[in-house]
């Protein structure tokens, strides 16, 4: 099942299918459409993605519900199904981290590259280790890998199917951060907190290419707005305060 958590402004959604270490099946698609509907209509200011447990973020695709599309056009539906919902992930309004409670495998890396920001637990793994299936990653995942590691690492990690540990991973920039086992949890939550606050939906459209003038105009809009005006006069209270003493 995929479960949905509104936490004042964040959105954290579990892919918890515990007997198949959180792979995805076509309910699963389903299911992952629905939560992401809900979470843009409850207007999150950040999103969490994360597998149910401390083993697996998601492991790929689900074989045993999987193997029963065995026509060219059922494999492209599928692939066009959840590449979809990854566009969707990778769309989101606000920022989206894929927090990773566990290993990241095959599609399940997939899943995690669509997402804004990666952090990891220390002792996961990641990998687009298709290739062991003689397939290739399906859902847009090689096209975001090139983006994040350039090119030729790219093809050399997809197309030998190399599994990184999180350190590895940290180093070449397809995780963007690596945290200990024991805070984890408590690690990703105050990320997404501090990630759900008015700004940053502007900035990450800012940070994917908004041109100068999108840009000056989120400033502003952001600068009129109620809760830019609270916070400063916070600050400027503050600062009075201090001169009065």
């Amino acid at each position: 099942m995929v479960e949905l958590e509104l936490d004042d402004g964040l959105a954290v959604v579990t892919i918890d299918r515990p007997h198949a270490r959180n792979a995805i099946a076509p309910e699963t698609m389903d299911q992952l459409e629905k939560v992401l509907d809900e979470a843009e209509q409850a207007q999150a200011r950040a999103l969490v993605i994360r597998g149910g447990g401390d083993r697996a973020f998601v492991s790929g695709g689900d074989l045993k519900e999987l193997a029963e599309l065995r026509t060219h056009e059922q494999a492209a539906d599928m692939a066009r199904q959840m590449r979809a919902v990854c566009d969707r992930i990778a769309g989101f309004p606000a920022p989206v981290v894929a927090a990773l409670n566990g290993h990241a495998l095959g599609g399940g890396a997939e899943v995690a590259v669509a997402a804004d920001i990666r952090i990891a637990a220390d002792d996961i793994k990641i990998g687009f280790n298709q290739v062991s299936l003689a397939i290739m990653p399906a859902w847009g995942g090689a096209e975001r890998l090139a983006s994040l590691i350039g090119r030729g690492r790219a093809l050399m990690l997809a197309g030998t199917g190399d599994i990184l540990r999180a350190e590895e991973a940290e180093r070449i920039g397809l995780v963007d951060k690596v945290i200990p086992r024991e805070t984890f949890d408590e690690g990703w939550r105050t990320l997404g907190r501090a990630l759900a606050n008015p700004s940053s939906a502007s900035i990450k459209h800012v940070v994917n290419g908004a041109s100068p003038e999108e840009a000056v105009d989120a400033f502003a809009r952001l600068w009129i707005a109620d809760a830019h005006w609270e916070a400063a006069g916070k600050v400027l209270s503050r600062g009075k305060q201090a001169r009065g003493k």
